[in-house]
């Protein structure tokens, strides 16, 4: 018997049923939480491929606009006096500087905007070769381009022949990289201002 005038107090705890309620209901939660952790994680990934995509379309679109647009071939003997796009008088001694594949070793074969016309690197690699980023991809293309409005625009065509660039003033430079599933494409353009600078 309980003394009268004394308050009845239960034991400190849980029932079995609030006990199974509170695992439910931490069990949801975590579920909920660990699906959201899941999702995060897989596409956390997706912006660092996307930079490194990015950083090598930047740098290789650095590197093609950056090369001279001479008139003539940089081993040319009249390249750093020619006056025009031609060989014969006043230009070229033998060879103009027109679009060319230059190859995949950009460092011994590309001198020029020009030679970087077609040039596909697998892997994407450094200017000299040094560092690669396996995995990626990247496609570089060149094409003549007409710049400005109509009434001042700038006409850009192919080489009229083998001995004659002077239609070839301005270039559309577009790079494509690929890589970890991601994939960018940057364009820029190149005018031919400074055609007896040479490397």
């Amino acid at each position: 018997m309980i003394p009268a005038g004394r308050a009845v107090s239960r034991p400190g705890g849980f029932t079995l049923i609030e006990l199974i309620v509170f695992i439910v209901v931490v069990s949801v939660a975590l579920v909920g939480v660990m699906t959201v952790l899941n999702i995060t994680s897989r596409s956390s990934a997706d912006p660092m491929v996307k930079k490194q995509v990015l950083a090598a379309a930047e740098a290789l679109l650095e590197e093609v606009q950056l090369q001279p647009f001479t008139y003539c071939a940089p081993d040319d003997s009249n390249a750093a006096t020619a006056i025009n796009p031609t060989t014969g008088a006043g230009g070229c001694a033998t060879t103009v500087q027109g679009l060319g594949a230059g190859g995949t070793a950009r460092i011994a074969d590309t001198d020029n905007v020009g030679d970087y016309a077609g040039v596909t690197l697998n892997p994407v690699s450094s200017i000299d070769g040094t560092y690669a980023l396996t995995g990626y991809t990247a496609s570089i293309s060149v094409t003549p381009e007409n710049l400005g409005p109509a009434a001042a625009q700038i006409a850009s065509a192919v080489c009229a022949s083998a001995t004659d660039c002077s239609a070839l003033n301005v270039l559309r430079i577009s790079v494509s990289v690929t890589g970890g599933g991601e994939s960018v494409t940057l364009e820029g353009y190149r005018a031919r201002h400074s055609p007896n600078m040479l490397p």
